[in-house]
């Protein structure tokens, strides 16, 4: 029995499902070794639905526009063609709410990495070159049910979930994430996230020296906004050039310590304070206090790295808005996860396909393109219109 169901699992014509090899080539072999996750308790050979499978019913659920919800989902079971393309069996509601709570989410983190690292720079230059490992930070709230008491937040009747995510500014993908409670430290959050080299920028929810010494320990460096009443020790005034005037840089600081005598020095190295007269939201004059301590960048460049930071923003509403997972389709913590990674990866699959970040326009196309309503020609087509938008002579 056994046997029988492992060869259920999803082999190559998956492919066919999503037009040929066009965007689950890169992740195929990835989703193929989940098949065995979660199944030491079946030894009576009688599971129906694997890892591999579900994972792969949640990237459906996200590539096609017609499912919006669990029972959607559910219902795609009971289409012939979807459990032969999927290799799949007729799936009840209550095996895809016991999925949500069984394959461990964790497992589906070193796919996002791996695909994260066949991303290529979606820039070259000086930037690029300077900036590498620009990895913005920061998280997103998503309302949830009243049954989610995990997600407590901000009074008894809330429950909220949030994604706190790494994005890889120069490649334009997520590369890290975790989902916890919506009340949670975000700080507390980086610290248990830090990977060795990285630029990270935050904004001024992050600003905390214990962490910003960890982040440097780590191996990795920061650009990180803070209060425009930070108190620091002057080691030396740099002079500001051209580049820097003309990115809005009033001030280039290197800093002897960062905070007052009476506080512990977490950092024991110079800091640098970048300050950067900028127009806010609103239309007024605003500086920006930015700490770094990459002390060989050019002043302008500390000013981009931190306007970069509002590319995860971005990200965020393309989720919400466009990807759609702003509705939960599970309510347990690991589910939820299993909802946020499976979201991630698709936004992974569609840049390593089409080498860019994916406007509505484009994901709709693709959308059309796996339901069958645009040709392999017009998709190509659509292609090499957007190559067209983004090369230097387009």
């Amino acid at each position: 029995m056994a046997g029988r169901r492992r060869a259920a699992r999803v082999e190559p014509e998956v492919a066919e499902s999503l037009r040929g090899n066009r965007l689950l080539k890169p992740i195929r072999h990835l989703i193929e070794r989940l098949h065995s996750v979660g199944t030491k308790r079946d030894r009576a050979g009688n599971r129906k639905l694997f890892f591999d499978q579900y994972a792969c019913l949640l990237l459906l659920y996200f590539f096609n526009p017609s499912l919006a919800s669990l029972r959607a989902l559910q219902e795609a079971t009971g289409w012939e063609k979807t459990r032969k393309k999927l290799g799949i069996e007729r799936t009840s509601l209550g095996s895809l709410s016991a999925a949500s709570r069984m394959f461990d989410a964790t497992h589906l983190e070193s796919i996002i990495q791996e695909l994260a690292a066949q991303a290529l720079p979606l820039s070259a230059g000086r930037e690029a070159e300077a900036l590498k490992g620009l990895t913005a930070v920061d998280g997103s709230v998503f309302s949830g049910m009243a049954r989610m008491a995990w997600a407590l937040w901000n009074g008894p009747e809330n429950r909220a979930a949030k994604l706190h995510l790494h994005f890889d500014v120069l490649k334009g993908v997520p590369c890290q994430a975790a989902v916890t409670p919506a009340a949670c430290s975000e700080p507390a959050q980086l610290e248990a996230m830090l990977q060795r080299g990285r630029l990270y920028v935050v904004d001024r929810g992050y600003a905390d020296y214990e962490l910003f010494a960890k982040i440097v320990a780590a191996g990795s460096s920061l650009v990180a906004r803070v209060k425009d009443s930070t108190a620091f020790t002057v080691q030396e005034e740099r002079r500001l050039d051209a580049r820097a005037k003309q990115a809005g840089v009033v001030r280039d600081v290197i800093l002897s310590r960062l905070g007052t005598s009476h506080h512990k020095d977490h950092l024991k190295r110079p800091m640098r304070l970048v300050i950067v007269r900028t127009i806010d939201r609103e239309g007024k004059a605003t500086e920006l206090w930015l700490i770094t301590d990459r002390l060989d960048l050019d002043a302008d460049l500390v000013a981009l790295a931190y306007r970069y930071r509002w590319t995860v923003e971005l990200f965020f509403r393309w989720m919400k808005c466009i990807l759609g997972a702003r509705h939960l389709i599970a309510h347990s913590q690991n589910g939820v996860t299993l909802q946020m990674y499976a979201a991630l990866i698709v936004s992974l699959l569609i840049v390593l396909r089409i080498g860019r970040k994916p406007t509505k326009r484009t994901y709709e196309t693709i959308q059309f393109y796996l339901v069958g309503w645009v040709t392999d020609e017009e998709f190509d087509v659509h292609l090499s219109k957007l190559n067209a938008r983004s090369s230097p002579n387009g």
